[in-house]
């Protein structure tokens, strides 16, 4: 299915019968939107703590401040959906905090719930029911387009995927014809960006990345409602999605799994930091109830685990790091959870990387590629813990805490978005917010919920 020539993209067409079917979700796909809704939110608020999400809002508001529009979560003007689907994208991401497919390896509600509500709020006819099974659908299409891929990245999956996955879930929302639908999916390829690059180097427009996606995903519906078309053949065919973005042997196969609820495979991060990152923290937490582990005690800690946790969190640490870089280095990580028993968003501000007291244990903490080659798997994964009394302490992990085979308990998911609100800067109230996402389906305007996110309601 490489040739110009042909008159039908397959994959294409398998997701457009999705979109333009009457599929709804299940009461458990149901019961995880809202799960991962409430945690994206808390996650979304407490980013707005972060410098630049002030600096993005300011440059956003310059020139298109509006009475209409979409919240800016944590802040007090409206936006346009496309600048809001922006701001509200990047604060998801711009901790490592939000949640996350493993088997696709795809950040599916950072682009989706920030695209998904922006432009459902500023339409102001969409019902909470409507909204949820948008979000399942869209969490199915992005999930599934990136499980396909059988190579490890080199474009920066989470954002691209979850644009293509938003843009199916809005073409639901908007009734959108199946050439519609197709139009607007294929004008989000051909805005698709992101790389690797600002991964490996840590650099702070990494969860940019995410929000560039996400307002392109909705700036794509503008463009269709005003008639732009774009090319039939965008995942499968010669300069489409699989032969420039990703490779895979046959996306049908992966796409035969549309509407089996993806987002029941979704991960929480119980903590503040990459995905690849959390089951190292949770088998050090576990090792420490068994026994305390002493800082000082510690003679070596040694990860086994696949290609892509090395690939993606052994990286040197230094005293000069910026925060994002902090966030995806695992020596950095594990010195700074020994030193204080948890990890914090505090953990990863300029001020506390600056102390150099936690240097000498990041030096202890050595990664190697494990028994796995899956260039996309998280586990399994091995710890060892060798202190100077010759004890050498192991645990090993087949699945990392929030998954769904390991997961948070609701008491935990609660700690959690309390802990993300209080983070943020503003005063929200955690219950308010939890009785509407619990309650979403009976919502008949999505506005009951979005109201809740603003400055000038909170302040």
């Amino acid at each position: 299915m490489t040739g110009g020539n042909r008159q039908q993209d397959l994959a294409v067409e398998k997701i457009l019968d999705f979109v333009c079917s009457d599929w709804t979700p299940d009461e458990q796909t149901q019961l995880a939107a809202r799960t991962f809704i409430l945690d994206s939110l808390g996650v979304g608020l407490s980013g707005r703590r972060i410098a630049f999400s002030r600096k993005l809002y300011e440059l956003l508001i310059q020139n298109c401040a509006t009475t209409q529009g979409a919240t800016a979560w944590g802040w007090p003007n409206r936006l346009p959906p496309v600048s809001a689907a922006m701001l509200n994208a990047y604060q998801i991401h711009n901790q490592e905090y939000d949640c996350v497919h493993e088997e696709a390896v795809v950040h599916p509600m950072a682009v989706i719930l920030a695209s998904l509500l922006a432009f459902a709020e500023d339409s102001g006819r969409i019902s909470g029911h409507d909204f949820v099974t948008a979000v399942c659908l869209a969490v199915d299409v992005a999930t599934l387009l990136g499980a396909a891929s059988n190579s490890a990245m080199k474009f920066f999956r989470p954002g691209i995927c979850g644009a293509l996955g938003a843009t199916a879930g809005m073409a639901r929302l908007s009734g959108f014809s199946r050439e519609q639908a197709r139009h607007a999916l294929s004008i989000t390829y051909s805005q698709l960006g992101g790389t690797m690059q600002a991964h490996l180097e840590g650099a702070a427009v990494l969860p940019m990345q995410i929000a560039f996606n996400a307002r392109n995903a909705v700036f794509s519906m503008q463009m269709v409602k005003a008639g732009l078309q774009g090319p039939k053949q965008f995942l499968q065919g010669r300069f489409g999605f699989y032969s420039l973005f990703e490779q895979s042997e046959n996306p049908l196969t992966s796409l035969e799994r549309l509407g089996s609820g993806q987002i029941r495979r979704v991960s929480h991060k119980p903590f503040p930091t990459g995905r690849a990152a959390q089951g190292v923290v949770d088998g050090l937490l576990r090792l420490g109830r068994e026994k305390p582990l002493i800082p000082e005690n510690i003679r070596a800690i040694r990860v086994f685990a696949p290609p892509l946790i090395c690939r993606l969190v052994d990286r040197p640490p230094s005293t000069t790091m910026n925060s994002g870089y902090a966030r995806l280095c695992l020596s950095y990580i594990v010195a700074r959870l020994l030193q204080s028993g948890k990890l914090q968003v505090s953990d990863f501000d300029s001020s506390t990387i600056a102390t150099a007291d936690w240097q000498a244990l990041a030096s202890r903490v050595k990664i190697r590629v494990g028994q796995s080659n899956d260039p996309n798997a998280m586990v399994p994964q091995q710890l060892e813990v060798e202190t100077t009394e010759g004890e050498t302490r192991c645990i090993r992990l087949e699945h990392v805490l929030g998954s769904p085979d390991y997961p948070l308990t609701a008491c935990q998911q609660k700690e959690k978005f309390d802990l993300c609100l209080r983070s943020s800067g503003r005063h929200f109230s955690s219950e308010e917010i939890i009785q509407q996402v619990d309650s979403i389906a009976d919502l008949p305007r999505i506005q009951s919920l979005t109201r809740l996110l603003s400055a000038t309601v909170n302040a």
